[in-house]
């Protein structure tokens, strides 16, 4: 597994097309997830987990792209293949989970929203998060990528990392 990465810290707003309208005074966060075209002989797109950690080891899963609609559920034994999330949250799950399943995505970027106090992100306090982004890919590789931010975050501050291998940048973008 690749754990080395990039992080770069900014304060200029990416902005996202077409996000979700928010609760007046709502805080948002923008991932912007980019899998890369990969050349290879066998290419399957890759499972992704992406799961918010807490100081103290509290994980809160926020979305996963699997083959959920495969015949008598057979995307679900594969879930495991997404090692480090299986073992902090995705063990404990049932699926598809109502909210955060999504299908497998193509390769180039790919974007999700959530809004403070609602749906899979809930309601976060102050404190210190990290965003990890782990893919796995069928006849590939694993890949995992880690961004720490502080929430209570100022509006368009953003953050990002890069991966290697089975993922391309990360970016967040905050937004009120």
């Amino acid at each position: 597994m690749q754990l080395s990465h990039r992080i770069a810290l900014t304060g200029t707003a990416l902005g996202v097309a077409g996000a979700i309208a928010a609760p007046a005074g709502a805080q948002s966060i923008d991932v912007t997830v980019n899998i890369p075209r990969l050349k290879v002989a066998e290419y399957h797109k890759p499972y992704v987990a992406i799961w918010l950690e807490q100081a103290g080891g509290k994980a809160r899963t926020l979305s996963v792209w699997y083959d959920y609609d495969m015949k008598n559920n057979e995307g679900n034994k594969w879930l495991r293949d997404v090692r480090t999330w299986w073992r902090v949250s995705g063990r404990s799950m049932t699926f598809p989970a109502d909210g955060i399943t999504g299908a497998t995505r193509a390769p180039g970027p790919n974007k999700i929203s959530f809004t403070n106090g609602t749906g899979a992100l809930g309601r976060l306090g102050p404190g210190q998060y990290t965003l990890v982004v782990e893919a796995a890919r069928e006849v590939g590789g694993r890949e995992l990528v880690r961004i720490p931010f502080a929430w209570p975050p100022k509006p368009g501050q953003a953050a990002s990392a890069t991966g290697r291998t089975e993922l391309g940048a990360v970016s967040l973008t905050f937004r009120k």
